[in-house]
């Protein structure tokens, strides 16, 4: 399985807020609270029903670390998501960049010869 297929089983929403929060030992009035705080964001089905994909559980997992573990406060916690949001974008630019200069190396640089 690719990594691309990983991710769209991981953001593939299948549990019910039901069984999402016993999953993490949480009440479901929490997740629905974590939700307007704007720190999760559930999918919805038809029926307008919260379902949780495992990234969530995992996303919600975290907050629980955070918050539990580490006594962060929910504001922090967002924060914190937004600035490890930000350094992956940051991670993916500079390896966009590493990636052109060195295309740009070996079209103007030609390697050496070996002797």
């Amino acid at each position: 399985m690719t990594n691309e297929e990983t991710e769209v089983l991981d953001d593939e929403p299948c549990y019910v807020i039901s069984v999402a929060a016993h999953m993490i030992g949480m009440h479901a009035q929490t997740l629905r609270y974590y939700e307007r705080a704007g720190l999760v964001r559930p999918s919805r089905s038809l029926g307008r029903r919260r379902l949780y994909s495992p990234a969530d559980i995992a996303r919600l997992r975290d907050i629980q670390r955070l918050i539990n573990d580490l006594g962060v406060n929910l504001a922090g916690v967002d924060v914190i998501f937004r600035m490890r949001e930000r350094m992956m974008q940051m991670e993916a630019e500079l390896e966009e960049l590493r990636r052109e200069l060195q295309r740009l190396r070996d079209r103007r640089l030609p390697a050496p010869r070996e002797s």
